[in-house]
């Protein structure tokens, strides 16, 4: 009787895994929102079992605390906003965070070409301000450069480089 008391009283070794696991993603997304991908990541690094794995993370995006979807889009957000990548730098970046393709294609889709290039003259804006020659050549490759390694389109780069070159000249 007092032995079927205590097992009742201590989870089994089922449930504690599964409340171990909880806790690494519970103190994983206190740090930042994460993929399931980068979860499940952590999980298999912990060495948790691919059943206690699925049954925590589905319950994790049952209740809302991982939605890919919601997380792609902020990401690009973030990025582009912040540091200003887009396109292809941006889907590499979620790609890794194993985004699904379509998540990264829909989170894509809210950055509009004349939020790229308004973002695109304004980093370029940026680095000219310490510009000594606009005529030189070198500089061009390295704007446009700093713009592709970005992720926008080199005939982006190239129009919007020799458009602010031109007004930068002028000044």
């Amino acid at each position: 009787m007092t032995s079927d008391l205590i097992r009742e009283a201590v989870p089994d070794g089922g449930a504690r895994r599964s409340q171990q696991a909880r806790d690494v993603c519970l103190r994983q997304l206190t740090v930042r929102a994460r993929s399931r991908a980068e979860l499940d990541r952590k999980l298999v690094e912990k060495g948790f079992e691919q059943e206690v794995r699925a049954e925590v993370l589905d319950r994790l995006a049952e209740v809302g605390l991982i939605n890919d979807r919601q997380f792609a889009e902020n990401f690009v957000k973030s990025k582009h906003e912040g540091n200003g990548k887009t396109g292809v730098a941006l889907a590499h970046a979620m790609r890794q965070r194993g985004l699904a393709e379509t998540d990264v294609e829909a989170a894509l889709e809210q950055i509009t070409p004349e939020q790229q290039e308004a973002k695109a003259r304004e980093l370029v804006q940026k680095k000219l301000r310490g510009a000594v020659d606009p005529r030189d050549q070198r500089l061009v490759v390295r704007l446009v450069g700093m713009l592709a390694r970005r992720g926008y389109g080199s005939g982006l780069a190239l129009r919007v480089v020799r458009s602010e070159l031109q007004v930068f000249a002028a000044e």
